[in-house]
Parts: structure tokens; sequence; C-alpha cells
């Protein structure tokens, strides 16, 4: 009986391992099990505390808002009471704006985008070389990565979150980029 306990503890241990390694966003949490004795290990620095992705970059003004963090590919909608109402992972576009805060200057409902995909709901909010930047959904779902060498600004994002996306930036909206 102690043998099928230790195997079946075992089994559970490793499908959480795995779970946890696969899980996309995820952050890994330590050990309930983690010694906390100084004889276990020598002490080594802390890593950084993880970042929590629903947590609204702190530079990224105040206010209700569009916020777009170019390295971590993310956006936030964000509430006049500094709630994360959605945040979600996006495709950059080939072309994308320099950080700083922009207004949405346009609307379309559905349009063919700059790469020839039928898109909906495109957000557009900044201009960088005569190309108009932009997020949108494809139509198909799809958020390959941008031929790199075509001038194309659109961000693309899920169908789902072009929707929310869509009902919160209206024209006028703040969008704030950030690195």
């Amino acid at each position: 009986m102690a043998g099928l306990t230790a195997a079946a503890v075992a089994a559970v241990g490793f499908l959480a391992y795995q779970a946890s390694a696969n899980a996309p966003d995820s952050v890994a949490v330590p050990s309930a099990h983690a010694s906390g004795s100084a004889s276990a290990r020598p002490s080594s620095p802390k890593p950084a505390p993880p970042v929590d992705p629903l947590t609204v970059p702190a530079d990224s003004g105040t206010g209700a808002r569009v916020v777009y963090a170019l390295a971590q590919r993310r956006v936030w909608i964000v509430d006049d009471q500094e709630k994360a109402l959605r945040t979600f992972l996006v495709m950059p576009s080939a072309v994308s704006p320099p950080p700083g805060v922009y207004q949405v200057t346009s609307r379309s409902g559905t349009i063919k985008g700059s790469d020839g995909v039928p898109i909906e709901h495109v957000v557009r909010f900044a201009d960088v070389d005569d190309v108009s930047v932009g997020f949108s959904a494809a139509q198909d779902g799809s958020m390959n990565a941008p031929d790199p060498t075509s001038k194309t600004g659109g961000v693309r994002m899920k169908r789902p979150d072009g929707n929310a996306l869509w009902t919160f930036a209206t024209v006028g909206a703040a969008v704030v980029v950030v690195p």
C-alpha cells in the first residue's frame, strides 16, 4: 500500500510540474517543501519577483486608457479607476510606434489589412513613416508574425480581444505605448 501511495504522489508531482512548465503566461511558484534552513545550501541572490501579467505597467499614465507594452507584446484595457479590465498578448506589426501617449484617430469595422488579410475592429492610433498603426483582429483568427520587409502597421490580436478593444477604444481614447 505504501508503494502505491508513493507512486501516486510522484505521478501527481510530475504532472503538476509538467503543467506549470507548459502553461502560457504562467509564473513558476516555489515549492511548499523548500527548506528554509541555512545548512540546506549556500545563500544566493534572490531572483527578482515575477511580474504579474495583470499588473498595468507603472509608467503608463493614469485614467482610462489602452496600454501597449512593446517588449511584452501585451495590451491592457484600463478603466478610470486604474483597474485592468482585460489584458492579452498581441502580435506586433512590422512598424511600431515609439513609446508615448496617443489617441485613437479612426476606426474601421471590417477592411482588408495592408498585408492583404481581411481584418475587423481596426482601431488606429499612430502614424509612423507614412504607415498607419492600429490594433486589429484577423477574421480567420490568425496572429501570424508580419513580414519584416513590408511596412505594415497592424497589431494583431485574437477576435475576442479585438471585440473588447473595439468596445472600449472609441475615437479620442488614450493609447499609451511603453517600451
